[in-house]
């Protein structure tokens, strides 16, 4: 039994360590994006595509991994995706120029979309379901340092080094790491796994691909406007036939009929609204305090510490406050604070004291986070257990095709802003920066007026939530977004 026990810890710590470096390189970027925009001789608007490019590659892999584990093994495909990881990563501190870099960063996203899900399998397939909960519990609180500790030590590493560290950093832990899949996790298989569906997950991947692309040519002042506008149409194009197809086809490698369910669709398809609005807000304060306000890397990612660590103190308050007030309440109530924390945003200025910024972005993050869980579990709320892995895979890829549009759509808006100066053309100013934030908020407010048609009752198995004369039971929510 000890030797059990001692397997099933390392095991977890293998995952823990591999979702860990993931989650941190995600954050860790954001504060190093300005000193990274001069070694590269563009602009930070330009080297957005850097960051989502990596977020649009989870999310066009993360559907198939699933798939690849279940065909070659779950250890195969989890020590390669440490090992494409990390490769991507060297590759990316090696990179001189906007394109090498936005093409490595998407083969860092492949590895990095590969080793989320798998990592979880091979938990789940080691614990089994009695300890799969204590365990997920524990991967979610070491994932979710990596938010916390990535803008100061993105920050740290360009003040005093060079942004490349932040990349090569990951290479003596992923080399380790893959080493330590293959000497101890078994290659978990199923005997038979349906075809691959080739064609829902080409024509998803263009999707995807064509609207980042898009996104990042929007910025660039020598595309003519029949490109982007070209661009567009073959994404919504490929977009449409790939949901057209899907709908019809079994086993589908995105299952769209999940929407027709009301909580899940809100979670998801409306939720996205908000994940988008806010999902700028730590691309658009690295800019704001190091380019207009002057302040160093380090400073800036210091201050910006401050939303990810409410968000991690955040966590333990969710469940009795879904308890409480249930989601439809708290997804309107906190809809409109949280979408007024990131237009508060805007109003902060070269005189304003670091304390309050901190204060304000702490405020904010606390709120976000309880926006993002209570969609996040909502989702999961009314879906059957047969169709809990589809769930899963579908969430996972919106959500980071949302945090990737965030950016995007930040950085767009930056562009569009500056069209409208008359000198100073191609500089971002902090009037500029401020307009973004409020747009953004706006974005983010105008979910709620979905949520006000969620049944009042709506996901009270999961959030424990009682009406008058009703006698739901209580249950854990799932703290993660």
């Amino acid at each position: 039994m000890p030797h059990r026990v001692s397997r099933h810890s390392l095991l977890l710590g293998i995952v823990a360590a591999a979702l860990f470096m993931q989650n941190l390189d995600g954050t860790v970027i954001t504060t190093a994006v300005p000193q990274m925009a001069i070694s590269f001789d563009t602009t930070s608007v330009h080297l957005s595509i850097g960051i989502t490019a990596y977020i649009l590659s989870l999310a066009v892999f993360i559907p198939v991994s699933g798939w690849f584990a279940d065909r070659f093994g779950a250890r195969t495909i989890f020590g390669t995706a440490i090992g494409v990881f990390t490769l991507g990563s060297v590759l990316c501190g090696l990179c001189n120029g906007v394109t090498e870099f936005a093409l490595c960063r998407v083969f860092q996203g492949l590895g990095g979309a590969m080793m989320m899900p798998v990592g979880r399998l091979v938990l789940f397939r080691a614990v089994g379901k009695a300890g799969f909960v204590q365990a997920l519990s524990t991967l979610s609180m070491t994932a979710m340092i990596g938010p916390v500790l990535g803008p100061p030590i993105g920050g740290f590493i360009t003040t005093y080094a060079s942004w490349r560290w932040i990349f090569f950093f990951n290479l003596p832990i992923g080399l380790v790491g893959a080493v330590l899949v293959f000497l101890f996790i078994e290659n978990y298989r199923e005997e038979q796994s349906p075809a691959f569906d080739w064609i829902g997950f080409i024509f998803t991947g263009i999707s995807i691909a064509t609207l980042v692309l898009d996104c990042d040519l929007v910025v660039q002042p020598d595309i003519p406007s029949a490109v982007t506008a070209g661009l567009f149409v073959l994404s919504l194009a490929s977009g449409g036939f790939a949901a057209w197809y899907m709908l019809r086809r079994a086993e589908p490698i995105i299952d769209l009929s999940l929407l027709r369910i009301p909580s899940f669709c809100t979670g998801v398809a409306v939720g996205a609204l908000y994940r988008i609005g806010g999902g700028g807000v730590s691309y658009l304060m690295a800019i704001m305090l190091q380019v207009n306000m002057g302040m160093s890397a380090f400073a800036s990612g210091s201050i910006t510490l401050a939303g990810a660590l409410s968000s991690l103190t955040m966590k333990a308050a969710i469940p009795p406050t879904l308890r409480r007030w249930g989601f439809r309440t708290v997804l309107i109530g906190n809809g409109i604070i949280s979408a007024a924390a990131v237009a508060a945003c805007a109003f902060i200025t070269t005189s304003t004291p670091g304390v309050v910024v901190f204060l304000i972005l702490l405020i904010g993050g606390f709120f976000r986070s309880l926006q993002f869980t209570s969609l996040t579990t909502l989702a999961y709320a009314d879906i059957p257990n047969q169709q809990t892995s589809a769930a899963t895979s579908f969430s996972s890829m919106m959500q980071q095709i949302n945090n990737g549009l965030g950016v995007a759509v930040a950085a767009v808006l930056l562009h569009v802003m500056q069209l409208f100066h008359t000198e100073g053309a191609g500089t971002v100013s902090i009037v500029d920066i401020r307009a973004v934030f409020v747009i953004m908020s706006l974005i983010a407010l105008s979910g709620v007026i979905f949520y006000r048609w969620l049944a009042p009752d709506a996901g009270a198995e999961v959030s424990g939530h009682r009406l008058r004369g009703s006698a739901a039971a209580p249950a854990d929510v799932a703290a993660s977004d």
